[in-house]
């Protein structure tokens, strides 16, 4: 779309805190990034947080690191998202947005 091309493309790390597994929130994460036309990953850690990287347009990426740090699954319950290694790319790394195991 002539909106995605003006506006640059951002890739993102992130690490969710608190009660995010069990809760289907990997599924969850997956559909949202979907909605919104993201690429990337998500995988549970070994120290009890969801870890993974998002790509897109911007405004698009806001708008899950707002879901990550807000929302999540139902039953999740997020104490805090942290955001790293944020930078402009200039096409995505990733074909879809998958859940890694």
């Amino acid at each position: 779309t002539a909106m995605a091309e003006g506006e640059g493309l951002v890739s993102v790390d992130y690490e969710v805190f608190g009660r995010v597994q069990g809760v289907f929130f990997r599924k969850y994460t997956q559909g949202e990034a979907k909605r919104l036309g993201l690429v990337g990953w998500v995988q549970n850690t070994s120290h009890g947080t969801v870890q993974g990287q998002i790509q897109g347009p911007a405004a698009r990426v806001r708008e899950l690191q707002e879901w990550l740090r807000k929302i999540g699954s139902p039953q999740s319950r997020i104490s805090r998202a942290e955001f790293s290694n944020e930078k402009k790319i200039t096409a995505l790394e990733h074909k879809d947005f998958q859940i890694l195991k």
